[in-house]
């Protein structure tokens, strides 16, 4: 079950998009320095595909994706809301999905993601704006499958 604690409209996660980040919790990643720790706690409410579409709703035309922050205890959850926002809204909306695996299972379908970030915070690494990051955001191409490293957009 995923549960979401709060949700904002940010214009950094994804180059060149307004985005509504959705904060899920209960993170079994336990990333040392992580900056949102109070993710790592059974905390808010259950986010329903019901409840994921009124939010959508409420932004629609105001936002151009929805990105998941966390949900890494329960992918296939992810994945399945990004399907339902691409069945409702098709190309008007990207989706995105900040990970903080190293790699997503075998069995996990992207087909639904425009974005994924991938890599658990290492603070010796760096977050994703610094070179020396771990960490990995790619464009995802439906097409073909193809995951495009797009991390350098971050980098000044």
């Amino acid at each position: 079950m995923l549960k979401y604690v709060n949700h904002d409209i940010v214009f950094q996660e994804f180059p060149d998009e307004v985005t509504l980040a959705i904060n899920l919790s209960r993170c079994p990643n336990g990333c040392p320095g992580c900056h949102s720790a109070y993710l790592q706690g059974d905390v808010g409410e259950e986010l329903t595909a019901e409840r994921l579409m009124g939010l959508v709703d409420t932004y629609a035309g105001e936002v151009t994706c929805v990105g998941f922050m966390g949900g890494d205890n329960d992918p296939a959850t992810v994945l399945a809301l990004c399907q339902a926002i691409k069945s409702a809204y098709g190309d008007r909306l990207r989706t995105g999905w900040y990970s903080g695996r190293e790699r997503l299972p075998e069995a996990v379908s992207t087909a639904a993601l425009d974005y994924l970030k991938l890599g658990p915070y290492r603070a010796a690494c760096g977050p994703l704006k610094a070179r020396s990051t771990n960490q990995r955001l790619y464009r995802l191409r439906a097409a073909d499958g193809t995951m495009d490293d797009i991390t350098s957009r971050f980098w000044r």
